[in-house]
């Protein structure tokens, strides 16, 4: 019904103005009585044989709705009545920020992926907290993936990441520091080994001073060099972090089915989608080789359904997470993965 009915109707619209549309019937139909249950029911996959032990955390399954789609934890306890296990919220700022002018998030339908330059819009911390304040008890794992500003210099952006860190520890479960985004002009420079070693010592430094520190993750462009992908791993080593989570949207625009022509006009911006499948891919195949498997991962990019889940699992990493593959395949999608891993799992376990 999604595929053939809803999506081209859905497609038919601006994809910014889909998004807020989607979040607004969401809330209202989430909030009648009854219906939460009704969607659970409906959307979610409850096997014990999903649950999944990462990071010294528990979650209920390991399919994850990734960062940027509940950028302000606006149904942040939600996502678990659509099969999620958990959810990443953000990237959140200090300062409420308009992000990049629109039209800044495009679909690429031929090739099943999406580019943006949202550019970091979000309402900002202190709007994220007083959700978040309010949340009554709910069964998902929530993440923050946290950033910087884009008028705060790189010299200065430690400052932005600890003031996030400490507004939002009491209220989240782990943390993801966000340096890959190619939509905030200067973030990526922060992946350099130096500026990257600094800025996580002193985020471990707050997060060791906490009585019980939680998991900190940092989440990784695809567009590194193996050499870049041999630092990191230095860097996670030295700073002592949870593990990490690879990848990030790509630059790339290599392989794509959409005309060039089309492409171009559409200007910069990171791509997600079945584009950035292989490339991900690797990326954990080769972290995951050079760590001898040692290295905790989350799978983003490129995960449009149960056989990209497989593989991605297969090839070193703990969970996954979907934006653009939820967006194609519709509301059935975590069900859907969560269905055909449970069914994997079970079989490992007769064998």
């Amino acid at each position: 019904m999604y595929k053939h009915l809803i999506r081209p109707l859905l497609f038919s619209l601006d994809p910014e103005y889909v998004h807020h549309l989607s979040f607004t019937v969401l809330g209202i139909l989430l909030s009648i009585p009854g219906i939460k249950q009704l969607m659970g029911q409906i959307f979610t996959e409850d096997d014990p044989v999903l649950q999944t032990e990462a990071f010294g955390l528990t979650f209920k399954n390991p399919v994850g709705l990734a960062a940027g789609f509940d950028k302000d934890a606006k149904l942040v306890d939600k996502w678990q009545y659509l099969g999620f296990g958990f959810v990443e919220v953000g990237t959140v700022t200090p300062r409420p920020q308009v992000g990049n002018p629109k039209k800044r998030l495009f679909r690429l339908p031929q090739d099943k992926a999406i580019i943006n330059r949202m550019g970091f819009n979000n309402a900002g911390l202190e709007a994220m907290v007083n959700r978040l304040k309010k949340l009554d008890q709910h069964e998902i794992i929530i993440g923050a993936n946290i950033g910087k500003n884009k008028d705060t210099p790189n010299e200065q952006a430690a400052e932005d990441y600890e003031k996030c860190f400490q507004a939002l520890f009491p209220y989240v479960d782990y943390f993801v520091v966000n340096v890959s985004s190619p939509n905030t002009p200067g973030l990526r420079d922060l992946q350099e080994k130096e500026p990257l070693t600094r800025l996580l010592l002193r985020l471990q430094e707050l997060n060791n001073a906490q009585t019980a520190p939680k998991p900190l993750l940092l989440k990784i462009a695809p567009d590194l060099s193996e050499s870049q992908l041999l630092d990191i791993i230095e860097v996670v080593r030295d700073t002592q972090l949870s593990g990490l989570i690879a990848t990030n949207t790509t630059i790339s625009r290599e392989g794509l089915t959409t005309p060039a022509e089309a492409v171009k006009q559409i200007g910069n911006g990171g791509l997600s989608g079945a584009p950035l499948t292989a490339r991900s891919q690797e990326v954990v195949a080769f972290l995951s080789q050079k760590t001898q498997g040692t290295l905790p991962m989350i799978g983003v990019g490129g995960i449009m359904g149960p056989k990209d889940a497989h593989e991605r699992l297969e090839a070193g990493t703990s969970l996954i997470q979907t934006y653009t593959g939820f967006v194609y395949q519709g509301p059935g999608f975590a069900k859907r993965v969560c269905k055909s891993l449970a069914i994997a799992r079970k079989r490992e376990l007769s064998h």
